[in-house]
């Protein structure tokens, strides 16, 4: 074996790199440089999106065909890591806290674990790698999802993820397994020749999209959702909503475009109903939450049927417009979850709507930065969530699935109500003891204030979305 292939799979060393740094700094550091930690983490994380864009854009194959690499995938890996930074910038408030401060090291290590399994996820061109990333991906979230273990919700939920996570990574291996005993192989680019169509394809792929189908939290793979929105800690619940679904979004789109293109016909029929039935579910449960977690948990199932808009056409136009879609997702959703962090720390407790009400009083900037966020959630303009969502409408249109835009129009006009309800709750609905004036830390401050800027310039600056465009599929 040529070992000098591993120098060329840059963002993965530069990870692997930090992630010795972050772990001997654990073991050695005490006192006043303990407190260092944090900075010294966002200080290594942040400059590593830019390795990933600058270094990791050079189109080549690694180790016989099983790694590969182009700009666009080098652009999803700086997304993630982007999203990412954001998260742990929003955490060192709760990492600061009582029970968690020794264990700072434990969550970087589990977080940056699972960055590296979805970077092996979107560079993988054989089954086996991609098998491995994902499980690298999917374990350690699960200790994060427990990661509070003196919260009785938080063990509960990270027992309900591993739960469905074993399911689910079960359903996928056994669907791989008839892929390989009926094409002869487990490489992407040769398993399509080998395929036909035959019932047990079928079967396979559907046991294939039923794992994948979990990590993005698509009905009916999308039970665990809420409980473990709900019960795992607010940082984290913001990674499971944006950087793990993004990772197997994009997954999904290589696979099923590369590997199942012979079975187009029946991967859309089935990815019909599954949009159908996750944007319109999603709505009509997220009307009746009162846990804003929760409420989150249904609001990014809904998003995950739109994103779905941009995957079922399998064109070149619907992997930018997806790549676009999730980029504006990321600082959209970081900033509703930065938000809930912060007034969770004041109430000491999980948020409900009524503590929004009359938020706007003694928050007026939290509350502003909400209305922006969950603004583009829906999809209004002039913000970035509508040009995300019409460039998605508009990938589904021209792949001719007009009647499935239509319904999903008709699900926005939903989506708008139940995300206005907060809205009002901050701004018109009374309360004579609104939840006291928050001062959020510097950290806290960097993240929201990035997450602001994607969510106004991201729709303006035009030129964002012709330079994923341009970008290589």
């Amino acid at each position: 074996m040529n070992y000098s292939q591993f120098f060329s799979m840059i963002p993965e060393v530069s990870l692997l790199a930090i992630f010795v740094a972050i772990l001997i700094f654990d073991l050695v550091a005490t006192g006043r440089y303990r407190r260092m930690f944090h900075a010294m983490v966002c200080l290594l994380i942040i400059p590593h999106v830019y390795v990933c864009m600058e270094f990791g854009g050079k189109e080549q194959t690694l180790f016989g065909g099983m790694y590969y690499t182009n700009s666009m995938i080098a652009l999803m890996k700086a997304m993630l890591t982007f999203g990412s930074a954001l998260v742990i910038l929003q955490a060192h408030r709760w990492l600061r806290s009582t029970h968690t401060y020794y264990k700072q090291g434990e969550f970087y290590i589990l977080l940056l674990s699972t960055l590296v399994g979805m970077y092996f996820m979107l560079s993988a061109r054989h089954f086996l790698l991609f098998y491995i990333g994902m499980e690298l991906a999917s374990l350690p979230l699960a200790c994060l999802v427990a990661f509070d273990k003196y919260r009785h919700h938080s063990a509960e939920a990270g027992i309900k993820y591993v739960l469905t996570s074993m399911f689910a990574s079960a359903a996928m291996l056994y669907g791989i397994s008839f892929l390989y005993g009926t094409t002869g192989t487990l490489y992407f680019d040769d398993m399509i020749a080998g395929i036909t169509g035959s019932p047990m394809q079928i079967f396979a792929m559907v046991m294939f999209f039923s794992g994948l189908g979990f990590k993005i939290s698509l009905v009916p793979f999308h039970l665990w959702t809420a409980d473990s929105y709900q019960g795992a800690p607010t940082v984290v619940t913001a990674y499971l909503s944006v950087i793990s679904k993004g990772a197997a979004v994009f997954t999904l789109f290589t696979i099923l475009t590369k590997v199942f293109a012979p079975m187009t016909a029946q991967w859309q029929l089935m990815l019909y109903i599954l949009i159908v039935a996750s944007i319109t579910i999603a709505n009509l449960f997220a009307i009746k939450q009162t846990n804003l977690k929760r409420f989150m948990a249904f609001s990014s199932i809904s998003q995950a049927g739109y994103i779905m808009l941009a995957v079922i056409g399998g064109t070149a136009q619907g992997m930018s417009s997806m790549v676009y879609y999730i980029l504006v997702y990321i600082v959209a959703n970081l900033a509703v979850f930065g938000i809930i962090e912060t007034i969770e720390h004041a109430k000491e407790g999980e948020i409900v709507r009524d503590d929004c009400n009359g938020l706007y009083k003694t928050n007026p900037r939290l509350s502003l930065l909400m209305t922006l966020a969950l603004f583009s959630l829906a999809g209004i303009p002039p913000f970035a969530g509508f040009f995300s969502k019409f460039f998605v409408f508009m990938s589904a249109f021209d792949a001719g699935f007009i009647v499935l835009v239509f319904i999903a129009l008709i699900n926005t006009v939903i989506s708008l109500y139940y995300y206005l309800l907060i809205v009002k709750a901050m701004y018109i609905t009374p309360n004579d003891n609104p939840i006291p004036h928050v001062k959020c830390d510097l950290f806290a401050r960097i993240s929201l204030g990035a997450c602001l800027l994607g969510i106004i310039l991201l729709g303006i600056c035009s030129f964002v979305y012709i330079g994923i465009d341009k970008l290589t599929f």
